[in-house]
């Protein structure tokens, strides 16, 4: 790496001591412990919101609010804390936005599937992840995808995110005459919905670490004191945070393939494939801003980054939780100094005393999570700058992405919807080459879908 310090010395040139020195090669990368510990902490206020967010959607699966709140903490301090530990990597991770919304809103209130057995899915997905890492198939699954397709999958996913806090706050509400529409701005939700906006939106201009936790609380807060919010909540007890561990149903994930033939693998695809396209995207963004990628771009230990990624989807699922996956605020840990993995290690540590706070998540109201769900929706739209917009083979597969996602309420569908325009268009235009076969294969898989399928 260009720049680094001969391993063993400190920044300042002074021998390195200690055994975090050395296990985290923290001379070699030109830092220190007290500047990873500072960025841990950075990268854990930026994303810590989702101790309160996550419950708030797979709450409205049905899961019980402080036993996701709870699972939620562990899974991101497990991943986190494995992630610095195996890839030395700057590296956070926690459930993850987007698949958790599909997890709710999409595979439960819309398919019927129970909780338990969505959590099977997930931990399916784990294992192939893990399989598809280690036989290298992977490679070649984001070998066939096009780039500017990820940033339209991450652009679309953004949208499906801040429609639903829309929905959530009462400010778009549902309209027999032309679906949506706006709702009333003097309502108690709404009006609180936007103060939180105001707040978050106001704290992120002046880069005030944490925003967006500042702004749930203080929502939640102005809330309570208005009479808005009823403060009531569940006793504490340990056996609240055990509500959801291990009640994932595996039997009922193999009895999902006989009752709706492909909404199995349909579910399986989505969990897997948008887990390691929002992985690729982060990782690219994270080690690049951390200048640890080689002379030749490649990201190192990529594929200890990945079983720990898919590990971590594995374990998290037992706890109770969706999807884990990096996370890109640990880039804020990052610009803030963090250089190893002693950086997600504090980043675990912190979710890890969370923990046993986190139950109290049930007291926090949908208008006060709302405006974070607006916020980072808005947040996820940067990648779409990627996209050559002014090229019809990039521009149509992309719209088409970003479109279908928010407007069928499942990402699926953007992706099927972008993945085989891109294919026709290049039939079309003459330009497939032989490398491009598990292109068509996965064009050919979802025209199959949809018509075996018809609109579902």
């Amino acid at each position: 790496m260009q720049g680094a310090k001969p391993s063993g010395d400190q920044p300042d040139g002074t021998p390195e001591t200690g055994a975090l020195g050395r296990y985290f090669q923290l001379g070699a990368r030109g830092t220190t412990v007290r500047t990873e510990v500072l960025a841990g902490v950075t990268t854990f206020l930026t994303m810590a919101y989702i101790v309160l967010v996550n419950p708030a959607i797979l709450g409205s699966a049905g899961m019980p609010v402080a036993a996701v709140a709870a699972a939620t903490c562990f899974a991101a301090a497990f991943a986190s804390i494995l992630m610095g530990l195996v890839a030395n990597t700057p590296l956070a991770l926690a459930p993850g936005m987007g698949l958790n919304a599909y997890f709710s809103y999409t595979v439960v209130q819309q398919m019927g599937v129970p909780w338990q057995v969505a959590l099977g899915c997930v931990f399916i997905s784990g294992v192939a992840f893990l399989l598809l890492t280690a036989t290298g198939v992977r490679q070649l699954i984001v070998a066939s995808i096009p780039p500017y397709l990820f940033a339209a999958v991450a652009g679309g996913i953004g949208l499906f995110i801040g429609f639903i806090g829309l929905k959530d706050a009462g400010i778009v509400v549902a309209n027999p005459s032309t679906f949506v529409a706006l709702g009333d701005l003097k309502a108690p939700g709404a009006a609180l919905a936007i103060f939180g906006l105001v707040v978050i939106g106001a704290l992120s201009v002046w880069k005030v670490r944490g925003a967006m936790l500042i702004g749930i609380v203080a929502t939640t807060l102005a809330g309570w004191l208005t009479g808005q919010v009823s403060v009531s909540a569940q006793p504490y007890s340990l056996d609240a945070l055990t509500a959801t561990a291990f009640k994932l149903d595996l039997g009922g994930v193999l009895g999902l393939s006989g009752k709706q033939g492909l909404g199995l693998l349909e579910i399986l695809f989505v969990f897997l494939f948008v887990d390691l396209f929002d992985n690729i995207g982060t990782l690219v963004a994270v080690t690049k801003r951390a200048g640890l990628m080689d002379a030749d771009g490649r990201i190192p230990k990529l594929n200890r980054i990945l079983f720990t990624d898919a590990t971590a989807t594995i374990v998290g699922s037992m706890a109770g939780t969706s999807t884990v996956t990096s996370y890109v605020e640990s880039a804020a840990g990052v610009q803030a100094g963090g250089r190893t993995g002693l950086t997600a290690v504090v980043t675990g540590v912190l979710f890890l005393a969370t923990m046993f706070v986190a139950p109290y998540a049930q007291l926090i109201p949908l208008a006060a999570t709302a405006p974070a769900l607006i916020i980072v929706g808005g947040l996820m739209l940067l990648p779409l700058t990627e996209v050559e917009w002014e090229d019809p083979l990039s521009a149509i597969p992309a719209f088409l992405t970003v479109a279908m996602i928010p407007l069928t309420f499942s990402i699926a569908n953007g992706l099927a919807f972008g993945i085989t325009a891109h294919a026709a268009l290049k039939l079309v235009r003459g330009t497939i080459v032989k490398s491009d076969w598990f292109l068509l294969v996965l064009a050919l898989l979802f025209v199959f879908r949809f018509v075996w399928m018809g609109g579902a």
